[in-house]
């Protein structure tokens, strides 16, 4: 398996980032694919899922996926759902739950993770072009708070994703995008209009009160070692996930039904 960027806070807040090795999966999803709805070998998919979480210390059922859609709906996550029970639509969860790991399936999008330690509440957003337009990483903070979260206390981080310079647009999309997000508008390095969707989340994070951001520097465009849409449509999806505490012991694996959420 190969390394997961992984970082973990004084007050148990953890954040994660897979890249593209270290799976099972064939080409063009080669290796290390944890997208389920993407054309890959659900077995494969499968074991990847587990691989990733094992090495995390999490227990797959311990995770928590969505069906994303684009969109900004938010959505709580609960400590186990129902067996047989499909990920919610969404491209937003929370919750205050010790232990739940909330993921985040990205390949050019930006993966936004969010922990305050001190309420014990974290939160996960998909943001690509529609849904920062959309809102939805305001729309999660905005679920944080309901949970006891204070933005003055949320620590958050982005996965990899495409850059500005990388992600060329029609003119009227980026003229869209800049109105909607002021700031996040820009150019290619070919000089051809642009959308910097890493610096509207930012963008976003700090409208909403949120000055403990930190942006990776990875841009899956230009990286070998990540999947990017854009670069070939036909690809796998990294995950990226955010916790509090343990990541509910293999107890949990034994008790329950085993699926991963």
């Amino acid at each position: 398996m190969s390394p997961i960027a992984e970082e973990s806070t004084v007050g148990g807040a953890h954040f994660a980032f897979t890249g593209r090795w270290g799976g099972v999966s064939a080409a063009p999803f080669d290796t290390l694919n944890l997208g389920d709805a993407v054309g890959d070998d659900p077995a494969a998919v499968a074991v990847n899922r587990e691989r990733a979480a094992r090495s995390l210390g999490l227990a797959p059922s311990a995770v928590r996926w969505m069906r994303q859609v684009h969109g900004r709906e938010v959505v709580r996550a609960g400590v186990r759902p129902a067996p047989g029970e499909e990920p919610p639509t969404a491209d937003g969860q929370v919750t205050a739950e010790p232990g739940v790991a909330l993921a985040v399936l990205t390949a050019d999008c930006v993966p936004v993770l969010l922990a305050d330690p001190v309420a014990g509440v974290v939160g996960a957003a998909h943001a690509g072009r529609p849904g920062l337009l959309a809102g939805v990483v305001p729309a999660t903070v905005a679920a944080m708070r309901a949970l006891g979260a204070d933005p003055a206390r949320i620590l958050a981080r982005t996965g990899p994703a495409v850059c500005g310079r990388c992600y060329e647009v029609p003119e009227e999309m980026r003229a869209d995008a800049e109105r909607a997000v002021p700031g996040c508008g820009t150019t290619t390095r070919a000089g051809t209009p642009a959308v910097d969707i890493p610096a509207g989340v930012a963008l976003q994070l700090a409208a909403a009160g949120v000055t403990g951001t930190a942006l990776s520097p990875v841009c899956t465009r230009e990286s070998p070692a990540h999947f990017s849409y854009r670069a070939a449509p036909a690809t796998g999806r990294m995950a990226s996930y955010v916790w509090i505490g343990g990541g509910q012991g293999d107890e949990e694996d034994e008790e329950g039904d085993g699926e991963t959420r």
